[in-house]
């Protein structure tokens, strides 16, 4: 069930989940390339290290976390809805905000499916796709920030408030 209401800020649980698939991919690209020991191992046949195989299910399982937590912020998104673009923002900076966003949530859904099909399945393909993630997650993830900090400190717009503080009950 689609909410139609327009809300004015974010809630709570947007918030959150946003905070933490934020800190949960900032671990994922510092420490990712952990898994990759592991991942030659078993493309080798041979066994990876237990300090490798304990990274490497640190890796999977944080990525598992952002998929369910992603999914779950997607679904409050429908649900719920977002606030409208700031007034008075350009065509293209709408656009670059939606563009943005869509990327972000691609990248976000579709990096642990990518990793868990050369994990699990041992499809090197996946896992080649999976790298190329990386620096598109790191671009876009600038490029949300900075669209943010340009938003609150040039054009001076609630766009950083709203995913700071939530939406009070029964605000228009």
């Amino acid at each position: 069930m689609t909410n139609t209401r327009q809300p004015a800020g974010y809630s709570t649980l947007q918030i959150a989940l946003h905070w933490i698939i934020a800190a949960l991919v900032i671990f994922q690209v510092v420490f990712g390339e952990d898994i990759v020991p592991a991942f030659r191992a078993y493309m080798r046949d041979t066994e990876p290290t237990a300090d490798d195989l304990a990274a490497a299910d640190i890796h999977v399982w944080v990525g598992i976390a952002i998929f369910v937590l992603a999914l779950i912020r997607l679904a409050a998104r429908v649900t719920r809805g977002a606030p409208a673009a700031p007034a008075g923002e350009s065509a293209a900076q709408k656009w670059v905000g939606i563009v943005t966003h869509v990327v972000l949530y691609g990248v976000i859904l579709g990096m642990p499916i990518t990793g868990g099909i050369a994990w699990y399945l041992g499809v090197e393909a996946f896992g080649t796709i999976h790298e190329i993630g990386k620096p598109v997650i790191i671009l876009f993830v600038a490029l949300h920030t900075v669209g943010a900090l340009y938003q609150h400190f040039v054009v001076k717009s609630d766009v950083l408030m709203r995913m700071l503080r939530p939406e009070r009950r029964g605000a228009a």
